[in-house]
C-alpha cells in the first residue's frame, strides 16, 4: 500500500483491501464517475488537517482599524505627533480612521477640516492609500487610510 492504484472495484472489495491493510477506505471524490476512494488512516488524516488549519490561523494577520482624532484648528506640533502615530499604525499593517471633530462654531468652517484631511492624505501618500474619501457624519468628518 505505497500509493499504487488498484483501479475500479466494488465497495466490498475496497473495504476488504482496507481491512487487510489496517486502514480506512475514504471517499475522496464522490462526484467522479466512478467515485474515487483512498486507503488511509483517517484519524491521522484528520489530525494532520487540524494541524495545518492551526498553522494557517497562526500566520494570518488581523487588520485593526485605529482611530486618530483631531480638531480643525490643530497646532503644527500636535499635528506632527498625530502623523507619527498614523505612520506607526500603517507601518504595523493596520487601517487608520482619521476623524476631525467640530465643536460649536467650528461647524461654520468645515472647509478647514477638509483642508486638514487633504493635508493628512498628502503626507501619507508614500505609505498609505485612501480607502474612503472624507465625509461628514453629524459633527465629525472622517476618512480611512489603509497600508499600500
Amino acid at each position: 500500500m505505497d500509493g499504487e492504484k488498484h483501479g475500479p472495484m466494488s465497495v466490498d472489495a475496497g473495504l476488504d483491501l482496507a481491512m487487510d491493510a489496517g486502514l480506512d477506505l475514504v471517499e475522496v471524490s464522490p462526484t467522479a464517475k466512478p467515485p474515487v476512494c483512498k486507503l488511509l488512516d483517517y484519524g491521522k488524516f484528520k489530525f494532520q488537517a487540524q494541524k495545518k488549519a492551526n498553522e494557517a490561523r497562526k500566520k494570518q494577520k488581523i487588520i485593526e482599524v485605529k482611530e486618530i482624532k483631531m480638531r480643525p484648528n490643530i497646532d503644527t506640533h500636535d499635528y506632527d505627533v498625530k502623523m507619527r502615530a498614523t505612520e506607526k499604525f500603517i507601518g504595523n499593517g493596520d487601517k487608520v480612521k482619521v476623524t476631525i471633530r467640530f465643536r460649536g462654531r467650528e461647524m461654520a468652517h468645515i472647509d478647514l477640516g477638509r483642508a486638514l484631511l487633504k493635508r493628512v492624505e498628502e503626507d501619507t501618500v508614500e505609505i498609505a492609500k485612501l480607502e474612503s474619501m472624507a465625509k461628514m457624519e453629524g459633527r465629525q468628518m472622517m476618512m480611512i487610510l489603509s497600508p499600500k
